[in-house]
């Protein structure tokens, strides 16, 4: 017979499996938003590019012209150098030339030997050949009647040889009224004081003698 089920056992039910739920993601709306910003970033990226400006590149010399340039540096200095070491030996020299003190050769023939003038003696008057005032000068220390004519003579010129003596005598005084005549009537041609050709012909010039003797 039939065992009867017993009461305090509990009855078999079914096995219960779990359920997974998924839950919808909002990942659209973020890759949305990627993409958005992806496009906003390539048209500013493309914006820059067009407003940025490329500089002009700079033109590269050839290797001949670098070589060429290079070759006239190089010949300007050694130039140089040459030209400062002319200059050194130059100066050189001329300090050696200037310290060497100069040979004389000695003259093979000695020229003959001039005979000196004969001094002239304090004595001795001049002569109407060598007087540079000319023939009949008379100056100081003469004496005689041409004397006593220049003396008178003198007398008729105004302040010229005021009170003079007409003694004769080729004195001081006279010396000095024949160079205030040669001043002041700007005769230039004798020596001051001494009556020679230009005094006596600008004296007879201005005074007469008449019945004077």
């Amino acid at each position: 017979m039939p065992t009867p089920p017993d009461s305090e056992r509990p009855q078999p039910r079914p096995v219960l499996e779990p359920v997974r739920v998924l839950r919808p993601r909002r990942l659209d709306g973020l890759a949305e938003l990627m993409r958005e910003m992806d496009g906003a970033a390539a048209q500013a990226a493309e914006t820059d590019e067009a407003e940025t400006q490329e500089l002009p590149r700079v033109p590269v010399p050839p290797r001949t012209t670098q070589v060429l340039r290079r070759a006239a540096v190089a010949g300007a200095v050694a130039a140089a150098a040459l030209l400062g070491f002319g200059c050194a030996l130059l100066l050189t020299g001329r300090q050696q030339a200037a310290a060497t003190p100069p040979t004389h050769r000695p003259a093979t023939t000695a020229p003959p030997a001039a005979a000196p003038p004969p001094a002239p003696t304090a004595s001795a008057a001049p002569t109407a050949a060598t007087d540079p005032d000319g023939p009949g000068t008379l100056r100081q220390g003469d004496s005689g009647p041409e004397v006593t004519d220049l003396q008178k003579r003198l007398l008729r010129i105004p302040d010229v040889y005021r009170d003079g003596s007409t003694s004769g005598t080729y004195d001081s005084v006279l010396t000095a009224a024949v160079a205030r005549f040669q001043l002041w009537y700007g005769i230039s041609g004798d020596e001051t004081g001494v009556y020679g050709d230009d005094t006596r012909r600008a004296l007879e010039s201005r005074t007469s003698l008449g019945d004077d003797s």
